[in-house]
């Protein structure tokens, strides 16, 4: 797994990346009451806004990671947004991204690096 800045989680199987929030991110938002998704094919640059979320706390965009386009996405969180915070780091993954660069994976920061930014 690789982590964001911005407390997102990647995971590379094979050409596929699959993104989601961690559970730190999680536990900072609150109740999760609403998700909005990105629709497949989009076509993402990094740090643009491509997912809203909304909590009992605040709204927050959730930014893409690395360049490359939306394969498929996780209409189980829109329906149960809950899920976001009960399994951040499985089942409630956010989508799926096919990179434009697999290399820029390397930028991104261990689960050690990832955990010393949170301490």
């Amino acid at each position: 797994m690789k982590f964001t800045e911005e407390h997102e989680w990647l995971l590379a199987e094979g050409e596929l990346v699959t993104v989601g929030i961690t559970e730190y991110a999680s536990t900072q938002l609150g109740d999760i009451v609403f998700v909005e998704l990105p629709e497949v094919g989009t076509k993402v640059s990094k740090e643009q806004e491509i997912v809203v979320i909304e909590s009992v706390k605040a709204a927050s965009d959730i930014l893409a990671p690395l360049d490359g386009e939306i394969v498929e996405v996780n209409s189980s969180i829109v329906e149960d947004p809950s899920l976001v915070n009960t399994d951040p780091m499985g089942d409630a993954w956010f989508f799926k991204m096919k990179l434009n660069n697999k290399d820029d994976l390397n930028d991104l920061m261990s689960e050690e690096e990832y955990n010393k930014l949170i301490e």
